[in-house]
């Protein structure tokens, strides 16, 4: 093993770790000999970290997040438990908070890893560089180091073990004279859209054509039961919001199915979907780098490709 004991940050949302903190878990298993999972307040996850791999958790009470308190608390459970490797989520906030620590501690930092491995000892993390173009493998020495995961990079376990036990330690870190309190948090009025989190993603590029076509690739979508992603012209178009933007610049997702429609596939967007298990691209252009990394390429009109998968998914739910 390259580690004796990882340390995972395991975020949560509504009281749920999020799916990278999970997939994290996995992440760690290949490399450490112990894997402890951290949940910060939501004590009643650890045991779900338990369940999906976590040698043992440890759970702190605190308000809800904040930079500067959360670095603060992970800095006191590093120096006491004394990890070798610190994997956090490349959520926003995750990202915020591993480059904090990494400052804090002094610790090397690797962000946006994608792949991990055992060579000579040590721990390799592999990370894309130049928007995908070239990859980069890296060790860090010192004490501890601090790695920035992408989501669905890696898959977490297809069930929780519930027979799986570990201890749960509570743990209390005395807060730190916060520079910045939240006094409020303001839910801005929005379409809610759960890309990393979605099992199917129907999207369409600016090769759809128009806003009316792009009511195909919503129709589809809904019918199976999936959500609607989009490339950045589309979004620059107006087409549909922000929300929906999957790849570098926006979302990076791993779905279970990943059905592209008139996106060419630029780096950008495609180092956004490399996780998903399935991958099928309509394409006029039989040239298209999107057929690099697809499962299944259909060199035709992506229109006429959605009409007919419109129709047959009708027939299927009818039968």
């Amino acid at each position: 093993m390259g580690c004796k004991n990882v340390m995972v940050y395991v975020e949560t949302a509504e009281g749920k770790p999020v799916n990278v903190g999970l997939e994290m878990l996995t992440a760690a298993k290949e490399v450490a000999e112990k894997v402890t999972a951290v949940v910060i307040g939501a004590a009643d996850a650890a045991a779900t970290t338990i369940a999906y791999g976590a040698d043992e958790a440890i759970t702190v009470d605190a308000a809800e997040y904040n930079t500067e308190a959360y670095a603060g608390i992970m800095a006191a459970l590093v120096k006491k438990y004394a990890p070798e490797m610190v994997f956090v989520g490349g959520t926003p906030n995750g990202k915020d908070l591993g480059a904090r620590l990494a400052a804090t501690l002094k610790a090397g930092c690797v962000t946006d890893v994608i792949a991990i491995k055992e060579a000579d000892g040590k721990v390799v993390l592999t990370a894309p560089l130049y928007g995908g173009c070239i990859y980069s493998d890296s060790t860090v020495d010192g004490d501890v180091a601090i790695a920035i995961i992408r989501g669905g990079a890696f898959k977490k376990a297809d069930e929780p073990d519930t027979a799986k036990t570990g201890a749960i330690t509570a743990e209390t870190v005395e807060a730190a004279d916060l520079r910045a309190k939240i006094v409020n948090s303001v839910q801005e009025i929005s379409e809610s859209v759960n890309l990393e989190e979605a099992e199917i993603i129907v999207a369409g590029g600016r090769g759809v054509g128009s806003p009316e076509n792009y009511e195909l690739v919503k129709e589809l979508a809904g019918l199976l039961g999936g959500v609607v992603g989009a490339t950045r012209p589309v979004i620059e178009e107006g087409w549909i919001s922000r929300a929906h933007q999957v790849g570098q610049s926006g979302k990076i997702v791993a779905p279970k199915l990943y059905i592209a429609f008139g996106i060419s596939g630029a780096a950008q967007h495609v180092s956004g979907i490399t996780g998903s298990d399935f991958i099928v691209a309509v394409n006029k252009d039989e040239d298209a780098p999107i057929f690099e990394v697809a499962n299944i390429g259909i060199v035709g009109n992506c229109i006429d490709a959605l009409q007919i998968m419109i129709e047959e998914v009708k027939k299927m739910k009818s039968e």
